[in-house]
């Protein structure tokens, strides 16, 4: 009888844990699915000096044209994740941003920073695509949540909608929105930088001054290393995407 019994909870506890593995794995699977298969991008793996150069929060009236301006004196090409409204507001400086050979990205219409719902996310995604549409012509291909701060929510709806949702590379971000100061923004880029770095700063949000200064410093310094600034397009032609699971989970995994 005690052999019968021991039996039964040793079954039980085994379907218990195979229970329990099921679901964890269920529930992490999309995500890894998404790192591995490079869907949600927050580094990548390359053998050529290239960095690709991100802005967020855009565009500014006051400071986007300063950071096209030291763009273009580098020879420096940039991503911008604009914000649909503000883009909206300042279609020339869209223009511009296409016209001198960067790349424009998703940002949502709005800029939540609070979690939204799937349906709010894909009205946010369009919104912003049909503004950047209709003053280049051009599609946007890839989508940054604000904040970063990834939920099922907002990633779904942007996978299903075809963009690769594009995060950063964490080492080397200066968090310039916190006005920590030029020297602290130049060094944390580049005393941190590696091949295939998505380096993100912002061009809008607040007032950008210090990374408007801190800007040619942190190019001059890499070019000298030999780094050459591309866009996200670019970047990910020549590299591979590399999973960063654990990572991922702890600074941009809300649920």
């Amino acid at each position: 009888m005690k052999t019968i019994i021991i039996g039964i909870l040793v079954l039980g506890l085994v379907a218990l844990a195979t229970s329990y593995t099921a679901t964890t794995t269920a529930k992490g699977a999309p995500v890894e699915d998404w790192l591995r298969n490079g869907q949600v991008i927050k580094q990548v793996s390359t053998s050529k000096k290239l960095v690709a150069l991100t802005f967020d929060d855009g565009p500014s009236q006051t400071f986007t044209p300063q950071v096209l301006d030291i763009l273009q004196q580098h020879q420096a090409k940039a991503t911008f994740f604009v914000v649909g409204k503000r883009a909206e507001k300042y279609p020339e400086l869209i223009k511009r941003i296409a016209a001198e050979g960067h790349e424009l990205a998703n940002h949502t219409y709005n800029h939540p920073l609070s979690p939204v719902k799937a349906d709010k996310l894909a009205e946010e995604l369009d919104k912003t695509d049909e503004v950047i549409f209709n003053i280049t012509q051009r599609h946007t291909l890839y989508f940054r949540p604000p904040g970063g701060k990834c939920t099922k929510a907002t990633v779904e709806p942007a996978l299903d909608k075809g963009y690769k949702v594009v995060l950063w590379t964490a080492q080397e971000d200066p968090k310039d929105w916190s006005d920590p100061g030029v020297a602290k923004i130049v060094s944390q880029v580049v005393d941190n930088v590696r091949n295939g770095s998505i380096i993100i700063l912002h061009d809008c949000g607040g007032d950008r001054t210090q990374t408007v200064e801190a800007l040619p410093q942190i190019i001059e310094a890499l070019q000298k290393k030999g780094y050459v600034f591309v866009t996200v397009s670019e970047l990910l032609r020549d590299s591979n995407t590399v999973p960063a699971i654990e990572e991922f989970r702890m600074e941009n995994w809300l649920e």
